[in-house]
């Protein structure tokens, strides 16, 4: 697999967001990096392909260099591989929310859910007490997801709060658990829930991607595939693409 693929994301407080899109443009071209990086006053969201050694220069600076200053020192991180670059264009963008829910009381920045590990998840689903809710988009619950999880039936995230204040109730859904892809949406629905006086509120860390990442096969409680907004269009357990499976090689 000649490409590496970092999905990251981690809210915190950047309020010179603006100003820092041309270097970091600058730093992903100058490594021939592809992929797409969302910049907002609450953080950053992206994913990016590259060469090993690129990605892996382009995340300590990330971390530790001069650019961020520190503050991206709690950074989500899932690699993967491609054996095709997946993006055709390296885009930084400038958003009001690095994952749009529309709603300023959501701030993961203060107070999110509970973190779950990957290998402790499927012991929570497992508890009958626990509603389990894909706070995913319709179309990529349909590609796959954990069985007996609730479908939100939306077709972006930012509807989620209007499914949330139609039909969970913190009197009667004392305990709730989501996922999502990569953790970032289920970091700000989380908020979101805990903002409206919901008492017990889990989400997936790292997502279904790190789930998949991690835990064994024969343990997972996975169904189907888990789709990805780049080339590779899905991937399947130890993140593979699913042009790998059945001898369909791209």
């Amino acid at each position: 697999m000649p490409y590496k693929v970092a999905a990251f994301y981690q809210f915190a407080g950047l309020p010179d967001f603006r100003e820092l899109r041309k270097p970091l443009r600058a730093s992903c071209a100058r490594l021939k990096l592809k992929g797409s990086v969302l910049l907002a006053h609450e953080g950053i969201n992206g994913t990016l392909a590259g060469d090993a050694a690129a990605i892996a220069t382009l995340v300590g600076e990330l971390q530790h260099g001069a650019l961020f200053g520190g503050r991206l020192d709690n950074l989500e991180l899932k690699f993967s591989h491609a054996a095709a670059m997946p993006f055709q264009r390296l885009k930084i963008r400038l958003k009001k929310e690095i994952v749009t829910l529309g709603d300023s009381t959501a701030d993961p920045t203060r107070r999110v859910g509970i973190y779950v590990e990957p290998a402790d998840w499927n012991a929570l689903i497992a508890t009958p007490d626990t509603l389990v809710i894909d706070t995913r988009n319709a179309f990529e619950v349909a590609m796959g997801t954990f069985p007996g999880a609730v479908d939100p039936g939306i077709k972006s995230f930012g509807q989620f709060k209007e499914f949330a204040a139609r039909h969970l109730d913190p009197a009667k859904h004392r305990k709730v658990a989501m996922f999502c892809t990569g953790g970032i949406r289920c970091e700000k629905a989380s908020a979101w829930l805990l903002s409206r006086g919901f008492a017990e509120v889990y989400h997936l860390k790292g997502g279904i991607l790190k789930y998949l990442e991690g835990v064994p096969e024969a343990e997972s409680r996975w169904r189907g595939e888990c789709f990805v907004f780049d080339g590779r269009v899905a991937l399947r357990h130890g993140l593979r693409e699913r042009a790998m499976e059945a001898g369909c090689d791209e």
